[in-house]
């Protein structure tokens, strides 16, 4: 392990003190700190020397590990920056924090396990999604949560057909529809009724919002199939196509998504002594009386 980089919420201002901290804790260690540019301005310029600066692309091509700080939108947000399964610590600055698990307590015992190489991780499978409009490619992305094709406007509902590995599955009449990897399945899914998929499962998950007939609930699917999501109508602005729910991308009729498994994983260090059924009891009061 020769190189961390730092990546957290740009207007994390409470992270200022701990950023030096850390950079100078890694950097008594000989480890080469890397920080994204709006990171490195939270520390006010107070960073020990010998820490790089740079574009959030270039320290995620950079670095063989990178700490989050920040909630799960800073983590998934980051998650686009790496294009190798390197380490993700993610610390939690933030109201539920379940992808960013690590306490500021377990930090630096976390990060020990990391450098020593005696970490506990899980691999999260990425998906794949992609906007075509005729033959025209209009937009692409790999998600870690999920792709919600929904509404734009009030009051107004959506229909599109979707079809797995080129068979028709459905029509759906409703707000929207998320297809979602196992990662997100705690997500908008679980807010939307859909099922909690434990991570280590090839799966995805789709599930429509507000589905207009009650006979349409969510269907898990194996993650090697391809999901179509095509547009039967709509008017143009109506409807959208968002990825982790950063960023939307108008759809107009007969638009539509594929959703495969991406060939990428996003490797997240674990909090020692802390399993994945605790998460969901303790974050998400799963199985509370």
């Amino acid at each position: 392990m020769n190189a961390i980089g730092i990546v957290a919420r740009p207007d994390l201002a409470d992270a200022a003190g701990l950023l030096r901290q850390l950079a100078e804790w890694l950097r008594s260690r000989g480890i080469e700190v890397w920080l994204e540019e709006k990171t490195a301005a939270l520390a006010d310029g107070a960073l020990p020397s010998g820490c790089r600066r740079a574009s959030g692309l270039e320290v995620g091509a950079a670095v063989d590990a990178l700490v989050v700080l920040g909630g799960d939108g800073t983590l998934l947000r980051a998650s686009r920056l790496l294009k190798k399964p390197a380490p993700v610590l993610g610390v939690n600055f933030g109201a539920l924090g379940f992808l960013t698990e690590i306490t500021l307590p377990e930090l630096y015992r976390t990060l020990t396990g990391l450098l020593e190489g005696t970490y506990r991780s899980e691999d999260r499978r990425l998906l794949r999604a992609v906007l075509r409009r005729g033959a025209e490619e209009r937009a692409a992305a790999e998600v870690l949560n999920d792709v919600v094709v929904a509404k734009a406007a009030l009051a107004r509902i959506i229909e599109v057909d979707v079809s797995v590995d080129g068979v028709f599955v459905s029509s759906f009449r409703a707000d929207g529809l998320i297809v979602s990897s196992p990662t997100g399945s705690t997500a908008y899914n679980l807010a939307a009724g859909g099922p909690i998929v434990h991570p280590a499962l090839s799966a995805m998950v789709l599930t429509p919002i507000s589905p207009h007939m009650l006979t349409h609930r969510p269907l898990v699917i194996g993650d090697a199939a391809e999901v179509e999501v095509r547009l039967r109508r709509a008017r143009e602005g109506d409807v959208h196509v968002s990825f982790d729910g950063q960023g939307g991308v108008p759809m107009l009729g007969d638009d539509r998504v594929t959703v495969t498994r991406s060939e990428r994983i996003l490797r997240l260090v674990k909090a020692p002594g802390r399993d994945y059924f605790e998460v969901l009891r303790t974050k998400l009061k799963w199985g509370e009386r």
